[in-house]
């Protein structure tokens, strides 16, 4: 049996900064590799998670040169946590910023999660600036998958933490669990905004993980990240991520032509593998990998296996 690619080593940024997108947001960037190579750019998910230091490390530092950033409201972008001018086609313009900004013409695409939904969004917008497209855990935004996480679905498969998510609503008004968590994530008291978002962020935590993972829930559920992240998110649920319904399966003929990999977890449950063979049936140029023992994270090892091998071949590194 092939060993499984793991991912490379810790990598330090040999550029950063700040870019002034209007509308009052500053989006925090990050360059990482070989100044002169392949170009590509990682769009993180959430929406409303940020960049971390492990992201960098899905690509060959040697062939690459990617640009990480922090979506408008979250990680180090400011200002933090803001639903303000902040929808997926603030994104998509910024993506582009970005680009200019780095002075390439084209770039890989590389997102997950949300970060798929985006990368799609921004492909099939600009299919002329992208090479290629490495996509995990695909989300199109659609109306039944937001019912799986919030309405019935995955609550079936972790009916405790679901109690305690929908637990954290008065009865009255679990009818519409997203619109009941908006009240409280906007409120004026930040006492009801936090605990809001530490119960919103502990159900997401619980759907992304295979296996139990206390540090990465202690992680999600951390103040900062909680806040951001569930304001964020139920921003872009309540608007249905500004997407017609199937507007992204609609539009997958503007991607024929553009080599792409999509990694996806057979047993992901915030994420289950339906929405990328509804794509994959879309766009059948496209190579649906499922990984038989993969969740949702990158960081699981069939997972970053796919990812990692696959940015690989994209940057015309031998198959090892």
């Amino acid at each position: 049996m092939t060993e499984r690619r793991t991912l490379y080593p810790p990598i330090e940024p040999f550029a950063s900064g700040m870019l002034d997108v209007g509308d009052g947001h500053s989006i925090y960037w990050e360059r990482c590799g070989t100044p002169g190579g392949k170009p590509a750019v990682f769009l993180h998910g959430g929406p409303g998670s940020g960049i971390s230091p492990k992201h960098r490390q899905q690509f060959d530092p040697a062939l690459y040169d990617v640009l990480l950033f922090d979506q408008r409201g979250c990680g180090r972008s400011t200002p933090f946590a803001s639903l303000e001018a902040n929808t997926t086609w603030h994104l998509v313009a910024d993506i582009e910023r970005l680009r200019i900004m780095a002075g390439h013409e084209q770039w890989l695409v590389f997102g997950g999660s949300w970060g798929s939904t985006l990368s799609l969004a921004y492909a099939e917008t600009h299919p002329e600036r992208v090479t290629e497209l490495i996509l995990r855990g695909i989300f199109l935004a659609s109306g039944q998958e937001g019912d799986w996480l919030y309405k019935y679905g995955a609550s079936e498969l972790y009916p405790e933490a679901w109690d305690a998510f929908a637990g954290h609503i008065p009865e009255a008004e679990r009818g519409d669990l997203v619109a009941a968590y908006h009240r409280r994530l906007t409120s004026d008291d930040p006492t009801v905004r936090l605990a809001a978002a530490k119960a919103w962020s502990m159900w997401e935590g619980v759907t992304v993980t295979l296996l139990p993972d206390p540090e990465m829930l202690a992680d999600f559920t951390a103040d900062d990240h909680a806040v951001a992240v569930a304001r964020i998110e139920n921003h872009y649920f309540r608007h249905d991520c500004w997407l017609e319904p199937g507007q992204l399966l609609q539009g997958a003929h503007r991607l024929r032509g553009i080599p792409g990999v999509i990694v996806q977890g057979r047993h992901d449950c915030c994420t289950p593998p339906a929405a990328a063979w509804a794509l994959k049936k879309a766009w059948p140029e496209v190579e649906l990998q499922i990984v038989p023992d993969g969740g949702h994270l990158f960081t699981e090892p069939g997972i970053t296996d796919g990812l990692v091998r696959a940015s690989d071949r994209f940057a015309g590194k031998p198959a090892s």
